[in-house]
């Protein structure tokens, strides 16, 4: 399985965070060992410099991949989602999407998409429904519209950008990476912060872990 990162220059550093940091460390997957890689992908192999100064340099470029059924694609907000510069991650996200392939894009990828068609017949989300209208002349989803902080149908996960955990929790789940007790108490632990949810997400990492989760 690999995460295909589409690094832009200005890409929301903080809204993909928690995703990069658990696919990376992989401290809970339920097969540390099983294949799962996370690709920065690229328009080209140029550095790029994410909105907190961070360098970015891809693995691959945006021509040379082929999606595989597991694998996703996954757009970070950006300054540069309405530049000719970024539009091959956004085509290769809408030949994905109708391939069968999974998506998942946040804040201002969803604009990006938008403008795609891709959201005409799927449930979505964005930042807010007006804007995305004012952004996108030619969008004619609205009635696929959910005000959500993060919404999947079926193969794409759409987010606000003031959702990156939830977001994350939708991606998680569609990646199966995680033991579905171990996504609900993560998400939950960081949503309330309450500490019988840490317990659970322990707890969730032991496979002989029998006890029911916390209301």
């Amino acid at each position: 399985m690999n995460i295909y990162l589409a690094v832009i220059d200005t890409m929301a550093d903080w809204e993909i965070g928690y995703l990069t940091a658990e696919l990376h460390s992989r401290r809970f997957f339920r097969d540390p060992e099983m294949a799962c890689s996370l690709v920065k992908l690229g328009v080209t192999l140029d550095a790029v410099h994410s909105m907190g100064g961070i360098r970015y340099v891809p693995d691959v470029t945006v021509d040379t991949i082929q999606m595989q059924a597991d694998d996703l694609l996954l757009l970070p907000g950006g300054d540069v989602w309405a530049t000719p510069f970024v539009r091959p991650f956004l085509e290769l996200a809408r030949e994905a999407l109708d391939q069968g392939r999974n998506v998942a894009a946040i804040c201002g990828a969803t604009v990006g998409l938008a403008s795609t068609g891709a959201f005409d017949r799927r449930r979505h989300t964005s930042n807010d429904l007006a804007s995305l209208k004012a952004a996108c002349p030619e969008y004619a989803g609205q009635s696929h519209y959910r005000h959500k902080p993060a919404v999947r149908g079926d193969n794409l996960i759409t987010a606000s950008g003031l959702a990156p955990l939830e977001f994350s929790y939708e991606v998680l789940k569609m990646l199966k990476v995680w033991r579905p007790e171990t996504a609900t108490a993560w998400y939950r632990l960081h949503k309330t912060r309450q500490e019988c949810w840490y317990h659970a997400l322990v707890a969730s990492m032991s496979p002989e872990a029998q006890e029911p989760l916390p209301e």
